[in-house]
């Protein structure tokens, strides 16, 4: 039996090329997607169905947490925060989604016991990413040894995070190399029609393509 690896696809650049490297590990892909009641919801929705189709996955799952919103504290779930567009900053930005990846990753290993899933893949970042903590080496790690202790003793689940000390330009340049449609991918925080060029995830996509000497595909108000 072909084993199977739980993708968890944002729709953005990192998530798909994790993705990506787990299907030529030989891994059957079950494609993971939250709609937590972020900004660009509708738009993220739409580039993971693409990037499901592109990947060719034969089952796929949309999970809806509404109660990020009622939890707030991020402007990327409350409205009335501002998202940052003056540039990256120190410290933990106020687009940190309050513990996200532990939750995410929690219901992934749910979805992995139900299909025995060896493995769950997630696209952090650690060096080039927005400084949040829920993408660090030493918490995934941690957060593999807790699921393994709360599953079943037949239960052993592998954390993958093939990206997490890549940068930017890095998984731009591995994404085309192998023929990834980063065009089909979103990563603004605050724009669903044309990417605001401003925020701090666009500031961090269009560097990674200036630094890798490539040209965005996508569209940019600015």
């Amino acid at each position: 039996m072909k084993k199977k690896a739980i993708c968890i696809i944002s729709g953005g650049m990192d998530s798909t090329l994790s993705a990506k490297l787990a299907q030529l590990e030989g891994y059957d892909i079950i494609a993971l997607h939250f709609n937590y009641g972020q900004r660009t919801q509708k738009r993220e929705l739409k580039s993971f169905r693409q990037i499901a189709n592109y990947l060719n996955v034969k089952i796929s799952y949309e999970i809806d947490l509404d109660f990020f919103k009622t939890i707030g504290a991020s402007a990327l779930t409350d409205m009335s925060l501002d998202i940052p567009t003056d540039g990256i900053k120190d410290g933990i930005p106020i687009t940190y989604v309050p513990f996200r990846n532990g939750i995410f990753l929690s219901i992934a290993s749910s979805l992995a016991e139900k299909h025995g899933a060896e493995a769950i893949f997630i696209g952090v970042v650690e060096e080039d990413s927005s400084g949040y903590p829920d993408c660090r080496d030493s918490y995934i790690k941690a957060m593999e040894r807790a699921i393994n202790l709360g599953t079943k003793d037949e239960t052993d689940i592998k954390i993958e995070m093939p990206l997490v000390h890549l940068k930017k330009s890095q998984i731009v340049k591995r994404a085309l190399e192998l023929g990834v449609p980063l065009e089909l991918t979103w990563s603004c925080y605050q724009s669903e029609e044309l990417a605001c060029g401003v925020c701090d995830s666009c500031r961090l996509r269009l560097k990674g393509f200036r630094e890798a000497n490539s040209r965005d595909l996508i569209k940019y108000k600015e």
